[in-house]
């Protein structure tokens, strides 16, 4: 598995966020449209959406929420990193992320804060994406989702590995071999902390480990963790290189929701819901 982007850049000095967005605002080098201007929102990649649509969309959703913002120009960026590095050279003025991204990027990187009130209250659901002839494995996989959150495994897993996350990376959870059982291949992207988290030396930590050992064991499977880019999920699905990714988003609002889903594939039941938050770099 190759070194992932998330603690070594971080070490660097070079910090990142961002997936999906809400309309842009806050004290930025933006200024409202009424000047004929825009703030310049940054964010990974969609996967069936481009720039442009992107904007239209979230301009549908401001009229129907009739709510007066920023109104913005989208910038898309294949990860977090490069993200990052747009915001620092100014290519950008604001980046869209998640509120436990943001969390984990505040607690290591003192240039970076909170955009306050940036406008629409904007969430997202993560869940898994597999091919659509999957019927069969989508059925298990949400059966086992609906298991742990009955039992209380899921709330715990994301207490422990993403709501009480502070300074400290969370430690990588092995992932148990079932002697006998079949693979299953999981592409991970290590690219959105502490959710999906690859440290330095290459090992998969936190929560994706930890909630995919807990999967593997109900679904009598052993996982197999697949090292990918976030833009390569649809390949990896469409090539076989992955059975499943881990993850891709739903939005929980009037915003199409396929905007993540990789083509030809399915969603698994939602196993997280975050909201959309912005940050920048303090003046």
């Amino acid at each position: 598995m190759k070194l992932k982007k998330i603690l070594s850049v971080i070490a660097a000095g070079v910090f990142a966020g961002a997936l999906f967005t809400g309309c842009g605002g806050g004290d930025t080098g933006g200024s409202s449209d009424k000047d004929g201007k825009f703030l310049r929102l940054g964010m990974i990649s969609t996967l069936n959406a481009s720039e442009k649509k992107v904007d239209e969309i979230l301009k549908m959703v401001e009229q129907k929420s009739n709510v007066e913002v920023m109104h913005h120009t989208t910038t898309f960026y294949k990860d977090l990193s490069t993200m990052q590095m747009g915001l620092e050279s100014g290519s950008v003025d604001e980046i869209s992320t998640y509120q436990c991204v943001v969390n984990y990027l505040l607690a290591r990187n003192p240039k970076l804060e909170l955009v306050e009130n940036h406008g629409m209250s904007l969430s997202d659901s993560f869940c898994f994406a597999m091919r659509k002839d999957e019927v069969a494995l989508k059925k298990n996989i949400d059966n086992a989702i609906q298991e742990m959150k009955k039992d209380g495994t899921l709330e715990k897993l994301v207490k422990e590995y993403i709501t009480d996350v502070k300074e400290n990376d969370p430690p990588a959870v092995a992932i148990p071999h079932i002697e006998g059982a079949d693979p299953l291949k999981v592409a991970v992207t290590g690219d959105l902390p502490p959710l999906d988290l690859i440290l330095a030396d290459g090992k998969p930590a936190g929560f994706n480990t930890a909630f995919l050992a807990e999967l593997g064991k109900r679904l009598n499977r052993n996982i197999e963790i697949i090292d990918i880019d976030g833009d390569a999920r649809s390949a990896a699905l469409t090539s076989k290189q992955a059975d499943v990714i881990f993850w891709a988003i739903a939005p929980v609002d009037d915003r199409p929701k396929d905007l993540d889903t990789p083509e030809g594939s399915i969603l698994s039941e939602p196993y997280f819901t975050d909201k959309i938050e912005h940050l920048k770099l303090k003046k």
